[in-house]
C-alpha cells in the first residue's frame, strides 16, 4: 500500500493549474485534472462528492476552503477507532469541519 501511496503522490506532482475542468452535473461542482487523477488512482470518486457537499455547506463561513487528508497515528487509531480524518479549513489553519473515517486509502495531502 505504501508503494501505491508514493505512486499517487508522485503522479500528483505533475499537476499545476489545469487546462480542463470536469463537472458533477447534478451539483455543478467543477474539479481539476489533478483531482480526477487522485479519484482514479485512489479509487475515491466518493471524495469529490463528499468534499463538494461539505464545501457548499461551509461556503457561508469561508469562500476559500482547503481539504486535508490526515492519517492518524497508531496510538490515536487505537484510542478513537478511526484510521484517518478529512479536515476542512479556511487555508489559515482555522478548522471549519472534521470528518473521521475508519478506512482511507489516500495519501496525506492538501487539496485547495
Amino acid at each position: 500500500m505504501r508503494a501505491q501511496i508514493n505512486e499517487i503522490i508522485g503522479g500528483l506532482q505533475h499537476f499545476h493549474g489545469s487546462e480542463m475542468l470536469y463537472q458533477i452535473p447534478l451539483m455543478g461542482t467543477r474539479y481539476t485534472e489533478g483531482i480526477k487523477y487522485l479519484a482514479n488512482a485512489a479509487e475515491c470518486y466518493w471524495l469529490i462528492t463528499d468534499a463538494s457537499i461539505m464545501a457548499k455547506s461551509l461556503v457561508t463561513i469561508s469562500r476559500f476552503i482547503t481539504v486535508d487528508f490526515k492519517r492518524l497515528s497508531q496510538e490515536k487509531q487505537d484510542h478513537s477507532g478511526y484510521e484517518a480524518e478529512i479536515i476542512y479549513s479556511d487555508g489559515n489553519d482555522n478548522i471549519l469541519e472534521s470528518v473521521s473515517y475508519t478506512h482511507l486509502t489516500l495519501p496525506t495531502k492538501r487539496i485547495v
